[in-house]
């Protein structure tokens, strides 16, 4: 646990230092192929104007999400990714 908290606050300090907000956003996850996995990642993001684009993989088993939101500040990308990260069987790029 103690290595995503450092990489939460790696991630945290290096947006801080390289990015101007509010900002275009662009997440990228691997989930499983399934309906519902791929509802809950869209539940996360069901708010403003997110652009969600799914491509699945070439045998189907899994499905590749990039969402593009427009976001206030790093804090906000963060809460994003550890909400995602409560979905069974999702990795984050």
């Amino acid at each position: 646990m103690d290595e995503k908290k450092d990489i939460y606050k790696k991630l945290k300090e290096t947006l801080d230092e390289t990015t101007t907000f509010p900002t275009k956003y662009l997440y990228k996850f691997i989930i499983p192929n399934e309906a519902f996995k791929l509802k809950q990642i869209e539940n996360v993001f069901n708010y403003g104007g997110a652009v969600i684009d799914t491509r699945p993989s070439k045998t189907g088993k899994y499905v590749s999400i990039s969402i593009l939101i427009e976001m206030q500040d790093s804090n906000e990308i963060i809460s994003k990714y550890k909400e995602a990260g409560t979905i069974k069987g999702i990795i984050s790029l």
